[in-house]
């Protein structure tokens, strides 16, 4: 897919790596389900390969800034008290099932879902924390 993409427009591409390379990893994802985490991060290197593909990215480029793209802040029309609570505009969906599974749905609506406490998180290592605290709380 890499050789021929440069032939090819963005639309031809996703369809092409879903064709190929996600409907394997869908089923690979149902089969290996209580496998061990080694498995499933061979899983997770090629889907950033394919990721990569459809990007054009180098292996070793950060994917932050293309999924910074598929995320707004959520800003009101009007001065309301949710203005500044850090939440994330979820967008509409024409279609429930492939639209609702998409990042840039089911991201901001994950992320808005989460308790404030989370959300204000200073550093990385105290937000994994406080969500791995919600999670096991939701859990349990």
């Amino acid at each position: 897919i890499a050789k021929i993409r440069n032939m090819m427009s963005l639309q031809d591409a996703e369809k092409l790596v879903d064709a190929f390379v996600t409907s394997r990893l869908d089923y690979c994802n149902a089969l290996l389900s209580g496998c061990a985490s080694k498995c499933i991060n061979k899983l997770q290197l090629v889907q950033n390969a394919a990721a990569r593909v459809l990007t054009r990215s180098r292996k070793y480029d950060h994917i932050t800034p293309y999924l910074s793209e598929l995320l707004y802040q959520y800003d009101p029309p009007r001065l309301l008290r949710s203005k500044g609570a850090g939440y994330l505009l979820v967008p509409q969906i024409m279609k429930t099932t492939a639209g609702g599974r998409s990042f840039s749905y089911k991201g901001p609506q994950l992320w808005n879902s989460l308790p404030i406490s989370v959300r204000d998180s200073d550093t990385v290592s105290v937000f994994k924390s406080r969500l791995k605290t919600y999670l096991f709380s939701q859990a349990f």
